[in-house]
């Protein structure tokens, strides 16, 4: 199943609509229906979901995939723990947040408010051989 549908438009967009697309995509993703994505509608799907509290699962989905960019941490907390990540846009941009977790036995970092932080960024990926050596004790 396509994550995109030829209405989808993510120029113009904030960071944080970039964050709320990613989660309507993989909400789209698991068979649901979702309009076209753009600057313009963004804001009100969003609203919809969230009052029909329909994309919570895909919000944590998306909250916990990001790939870890090794940023420095933006934001600290003594409870929880923090990682910078970012994902890849259909279009091709990026978009980072922090990523909270840890916290303990009564620990909700899924209610840290990670979306309105959003950020752009850069990635630049390039392809390397790696050699890997694995030694052991002759005899032992």
């Amino acid at each position: 199943m396509s994550t995109e549908t030829t209405q989808d438009n993510y120029a113009g967009m904030t960071p944080e609509q970039k964050v709320k697309a990613l989660i309507l995509i993989r909400y789209r993703q698991w068979g649901n229906t979702v309009p076209a994505l753009t600057k313009e509608s963004i804001n009100a799907t969003w609203q919809k979901m969230q009052e029909m509290d329909n994309a919570r699962d895909a919000m944590n989905d998306v909250r916990s995939s990001g790939d870890n960019t090794g940023l420095p941490d933006r934001q600290w907390s003594r409870n929880y723990e923090s990682d910078e990540v970012g994902a890849k846009m259909p279009d091709g941009s990026w978009v980072g947040w922090t990523h909270w977790h840890g916290g303990g036995k009564h620990g909700e970092p899924e209610a840290i408010d990670w979306i309105s932080d959003a950020y752009h960024i850069e990635c630049k990926e390039e392809q390397k051989m790696v050699t890997v050596r694995t030694f052991a004790k002759v005899g032992a």
